[in-house]
């Protein structure tokens, strides 16, 4: 188990690299706990590979809806350089390096979840590049990159019923997306922002 500093509260949440509802989710809630001076509150975000649990990968062109329903309601300021003819067809080993991070200390994997998600959406980065990867990684202590934990991180994630990308576990609760409502009507995708459902989560997990 990563270290963490005493009096710091840690929150697991198991999530994709590659999920632009974990991107949207994770930025908000961060941005929230940073806004109210709280970072004796950290996340630890678990590997969730969306690949093994579907048994293939999302493609660009399969995220596209998703991201133009997130740009067009709750998120119009993200998804810069999303391009769908370029984007990843792996978050494997981009998972293997956030475990690796998270396993230096929670705080070190929080940065580096932070930089590989904005690279991917914000900067257009190859995060299935081990270049890229190295790059974000060069300036924290990452040690190699952590494949075994990444398929641990799964097998806990089945075991404590994760419905999803990203799924936050705080205390004895737990939450799916809970910055969001996220509904599909005739093949449309309707997506809003669920204040009960974040104020509900930002209560318990700021307590």
């Amino acid at each position: 188990m990563p270290a963490t500093s005493p009096g710091v509260k840690c929150i697991d949440v198991f999530a994709d690299v590659t999920c632009p509802f974990a991107h949207v989710g994770l930025r908000r809630i961060m941005a929230e706990r940073d806004a109210r001076g709280r970072r004796d509150v950290t996340f630890r975000v678990r590997a969730w590979p969306l690949e093994r649990v579907n048994g293939h990968a999302e493609s660009g062109a399969d995220l596209q809806p998703k991201v133009v329903a997130l740009q067009g309601s709750v998120a119009p300021e993200l998804f810069r350089s999303f391009d769908p003819a370029t984007f990843p067809t792996s978050s494997l080993r981009a998972l293997a390096w956030e475990a690796a991070a998270h396993a230096v200390d929670v705080q070190v994997g929080e940065q580096f979840s932070a930089l590989v998600r904005t690279a991917l959406f914000e900067d257009g980065a190859d995060i299935a590049s081990e270049r890229v990867l190295t790059d974000l990684g060069a300036d924290l202590p990452v040690s190699a990159p952590n494949e075994e934990r990444v398929l641990r991180d799964w097998e806990e994630g089945q075991r404590r019923g994760v419905e999803g990308s990203p799924h936050f576990f705080v205390d004895d609760a737990d939450f799916f997306c809970p910055s969001m409502s996220i509904t599909r009507e005739g093949g449309r995708l309707d997506i809003e922002f669920d204040e009960p459902g974040f104020t509900a989560f930002l209560d318990r997990c700021l307590a």
